[in-house]
């Protein structure tokens, strides 16, 4: 109808012969006979359909009072003024098509694309809420160029000629799947389900989103689509029930605790029917409640026969919505409403017996109620699961998109005007001739809205905003509350991107208002790491605690590290402390005990030294020159003192003398006692006591053997000192807790060297003694050295593998040990056996005993 025209130049233009909110909606904005007009088509079949949603009666209302604004100042539009025509498409492709043609019709006569005048010529449509209703509709209308907005969930568009005029009052949905990830990082939900619904925006999220998600560490425990609807036969309905008893269980047995639903508006009274199944409820009283993560595109819908059905499972639940302000004066407006004033608007009927449960006084409508409608109920008292009487995103949307054509007109009037003067029969002519450029201005708009919002578009006509993060919150009358808890702002900074709080979130009263936990298995504390279990997805994995020496100070890391060298960790392996500095003190029991055998046999030594030198005439002490046995003893002497410089804080003077002391003192002992066993071979082997070569090859011989190994080791040990010295240095890798203080070496090749030729030496000194063992004489000192160097091989033999196998000042430990042994097993086994004869068997300390031959 072309509508009756108001004060001021104003029009507005409802169609009234379809009254009912029931389903889904588009609108179409046209020119008028006398003004530019609105139009919002709310078409479909005749007659008024059983499936309503009290819900979707507030979109219209959103319309209404955009247009209402826009009329109440003139300035906007130069005068002229909107007017809207509302369809009914039911979610049905045929009745978004009929509308479609119906508008490309005279009114009144259906024959599509014959309109006569220039009433009702199309300026631009808007449809929504769901995606297939807009794709059927672009279908038809994209041929004649008409604008298109949707201002629910947008399809993907194949032909770019269509695409070109679409424009989505909805941002890009690749902000949405951030935010979604985001969201689950944040609160570290790696263990997910996902319940989708069957079309192809679903199917698009779960082929080409979802694998997004898994490579930024999220695991599904199932990805389920949602049961198709629409069943035509009672075989078709009982296969329905069981799916979606099927899917009910799914979901309420998963192990995972967050769940996310993707879907459409009215995907959540699918939802509701689903949880109220019997075999469903029956599942949900022995499991934990879910918390539900919703898309911006779905809102809260429930049929009439839902009303009584309860809403806690919304309860603590988190969804996205479009990025929205308060809009001054629609609260307002839609309390107002009234059916009694409100003549002109043909869907205040079935909404209001529908939401009060009543009938009205002369009402048409297929309802039948017990009691009657006064009119005056008011729409505030009603739950907010019937009606809210604040606005929602999509009606915001709705409220922008009407904004944004009326600013698009204007830069299309502008930019005509600005060519040619033009008389208002002129621009309404103008508008009905090019009204299909009004896609180019569209996509450049920008403006702000009442609300102080800016409003535009990108390239590929998505709407230019972040989205809101809300909590709901449900109550005992079937009413809820949405509570602004974040916000995802894409256009903001890195770090600005994401924002929760998290101190405002309302958890489901099943996690006992703690932050859900949704993982596949337990978290790695600290001080373990993760071991991806087999045939799992990798958010599923068994902790193992971490090796000696390494530590993971947060949940859930893949992989233990070390501390750094100074820090060792503590006993729970997820701490880094700083470790202890350690050396082989004199202040502990093992330096004191070590220190004390030390200077005990430096005792004895300085003892058998003396007795040595008090019995020098004796046989026993002349044999085998007692120079030799003074030298051998001031070195044992020294090979005992040698052992306390290994003991106490390393010091620079301390490192130079310890290898270099040990190796000459040995070397000067191991030479003695070589030259001891030369003597007692030449002892028997040349018999004449006038012979030469007793007298060249013997004492001289010891002599130049002792002082010849002796400035051997000498000048191995000042190179060592001259080039690469011993110094003081930190070992820190050796001990776990302990940074240990010793000496460090210097040249390898040296140290090598100085120790390969006390090893050489004392090879060749055993074998000699080895071979003289079975000599034969009284005092035979050949076997004592040979028992001697046989114990001082093994000491040091068994010193290879056990200094190997110790650490930090252990090591040191058992080098004196070894010192302290190897000089022990010289000193008993060579002059304990002449000490007792010395001391307790004088008789046997004769020249005749010395000479005595065994048989």
């Amino acid at each position: 109808m072309a509508g009756k025209s108001n004060g001021g130049g104003r029009h507005e233009a409802v169609r009234t012969d379809v009254a009912t909110p029931a389903s889904s909606h588009w609108c179409w904005f046209q020119s008028g006979r006398w003004a530019p007009a609105a139009a919002l088509v709310h078409g479909g079949r005749r007659g008024a359909s059983r499936r309503v949603l009290t819900q979707h009666y507030q979109h219209i209302l959103g319309l209404v009072f955009a247009v209402k604004e826009i009329n109440g100042k003139p300035q906007i539009l130069c005068n002229d003024s909107l007017g809207f025509q509302l369809y009914d498409s039911h979610f049905s492709a045929s009745s978004t098509y009929l509308g479609s043609m119906e508008l490309l019709s005279t009114p009144g006569r259906f024959i599509p694309n014959y309109k006569c005048g220039t009433q009702n010529n199309p300026i631009a449509a808007i449809g929504g809420p769901n995606s297939n209703i807009f794709l059927h509709m672009a279908t038809i209308l994209s041929i004649y160029k008409i604008p298109q907005l949707t201002y629910g969930s947008a399809p993907v568009l194949a032909n770019k000629i269509k695409g070109s005029f679409f424009h989505q009052m909805f941002p890009n949905r690749a902000h949405q799947h951030i935010g979604i990830l985001r969201l689950l990082q944040h609160f570290r939900w790696t263990w997910i389900g996902v319940l989708y619904l069957d079309d192809d925006n679903g199917e698009r999220f779960v082929q080409n989103v979802l694998p997004t998600f898994s490579l930024n560490g999220i695991c599904f425990d199932f990805i389920q689509s949602l049961p198709k609807q629409g069943t035509s036969s009672l075989e078709d309905f009982e296969k329905l029930v069981e799916e979606a008893t099927g899917t009910c269980r799914k979901f309420m047995q998963s192990s995972a605790n967050v769940l996310i639903l993707y879907g459409e508006i009215q995907t959540t009274s699918v939802l509701g029917m689903l949880l109220k199944l019997s075999d469903c409820q029956d599942v949900l009283v022995k499991t934990k409640g879910k918390l539900w993560i919703l898309t911006a595109q779905m809102d809260f819908t429930s049929l009439s026969f839902q009303r009584t059905w309860g809403i806690d499972y919304l309860h603590g639940a988190i969804s996205l919505a479009i990025e929205s302000k308060e809009v001054l004066g629609f609260q307002k407006y839609v309390q107002g409403r009234n059916p009694t004033w409100e003549k002109e608007d043909g869907f205040m009927q079935i909404f209001w017996e529908t939401a009060f449960l009543c009938s009205l006084l002369n009402s048409t409508s297929y309802h039948s109620f017990d009691e009657t409608c006064s009119g005056q109920e008011k729409l505030e008292t009603l739950p907010t699961s019937v009606f809210e009487t604040s606005m929602t995103a999509h009606s915001y949307s709705i409220y922008n998109a009407v904004f944004a054509v009326v600013h698009a007109l204007q830069s299309l009037i502008s930019s005509k005007s600005k060519k040619r003067a033009m008389v208002k029969e002129q621009r309404q002519k103008l508008l009905s001739q090019v009204s299909w450029q009004l896609s180019h201005f569209m996509r450049s708009v920008s403006f702000n809205n009442s609300a102080g919002q800016k409003i535009s578009f990108d390239e590929s006509g998505s709407l230019v905003a972040g989205f809101d993060i809300i909590n709901w919150i449900t109550f005992a009358n079937n009413s809820f509350l949405r509570v602004k808890v974040g916000k995802v702002e894409p256009h903001a900074a890195q770090e600005n991107i994401f924002t929760i709080h998290e101190d405002n979130i309302v958890w489901p009263n099943s996690f006992n208002q703690s932050i859900p936990i949704s993982l596949c298995n337990d978290n790695c504390h600290e001080g373990f790491s993760k071991r991806i279990k087999e045939r799992e997805p990798f958010c599923c994995y068994d902790c193992l605690p971490c090796p000696e020496g390494m530590i993971s100070n947060e949940t859930d890391m893949n992989n233990c590290f070390q501390c750094p060298e100074r820090q060792h960790p503590n006993n729970d392996q997820d701490l880094c402390i700083p470790k202890s500095v350690t050396f082989l003190s004199y202040k502990e029991p093992l330096g004191i005990s070590l220190a004390v055998i030390a200077l005990s046999f430096s005792f004895i030594m300085v003892w058998l030294l003396g007795i040595f030198i008090k019995y020098r005439d004796t046989p026993i002490v002349k044999a085998n020159n007692r120079n030799l046995t003074y030298i051998l003893l001031i070195s044992l002497l020294l090979s005992f003192k040698c052992a306390l410089l290994f003991i106490g804080r390393p010091q620079p003077v301390s490192c130079l003398l310890q290898q270099s002391v040990f190796g000459i003192v040995f070397t000067v002992v191991l030479s003695c006692v070589l030259g001891k066993t030369i003597l007692v071979i030449l002892a028997f082997k040349v018999t004449q006591p006038w012979s030469k070569m007793r007298q060249w090859m013997g004492k001289p011989l010891a002599y130049s053997i002792v002082l010849s190994c002796t400035v051997i080791q000498t000048i191995i040990c000042t190179v060592w000192l001259t080039t690469s010295p011993p110094f003081p240095d930190f070992d820190m890798q050796s001990m776990t807790k302990e940074i240990v203080l010793k000496c460090n070496e210097g040249s390898v090749i040296m140290v090598y060297s100085s120790i390969g030729f006390i090893g050489l030496l004392a090879l060749v000194c055993f074998t000699v003694a080895f071979l003289a063992r079975k000599l034969p004489d009284t005092f035979n000192e050949a076997k004592f050295i040979t028992f001697s160097m046989l114990a001082f091989c093994s000491v040091w033999v068994s010193f290879v593998p056990a200094y190997l196998g110790a650490k930090g000042k252990y090591t040191v430990a058992v080098e004196i040990f070894s010192i302290l042994a190897s000089s022990a097993g010289l000193l008993i086994s060579l002059f304990f056996p002449k000490s007792y004869m010395i001391l307790l068997r004088p008789e046997l300390n004769s020249k005749e005993q010395l000479r005595r031959i065994k048989k």
